[in-house]
């Protein structure tokens, strides 16, 4: 199934059209993505087409250094997620 254009802003290196939105690594990247940066529309589909479950699995292993700090803690905090304090530090974005 295919991706709303709408979200191109948070997938901005994605041709939208060849995205599955049902793939493992689709899916991870899209809820990263929209949760890390995306407006009440995109946060709104996210959790309109992936079940909770796979929503959490993706806070609770969040990627290596693809998270906004502020971003990863209020979600965290809101789905009541107790991630470890060193992949939470892995996941944060850092600017050199």
């Amino acid at each position: 199934m295919s991706v709303p254009k709408f979200l191109q802003p948070y997938l901005a290196s994605y041709d939208l059209s060849k995205l599955d939105k049902d793939s493992k690594a689709v899916r991870e990247e899209i809820i990263t993505q929209v949760l890390n940066l995306g407006d009440r529309e995109a946060v709104g589909w996210v959790f309109d087409n992936y079940n909770m479950d796979q929503v959490r699995d993706v806070l609770k292993k969040p990627k290596r250094g693809l998270w906004f700090e502020e971003s990863l803690n209020f979600w965290q905090k809101i789905l009541g997620i107790e991630a470890k304090d060193s992949l939470n530090k892995d996941a944060i974005f850092t600017n050199p």
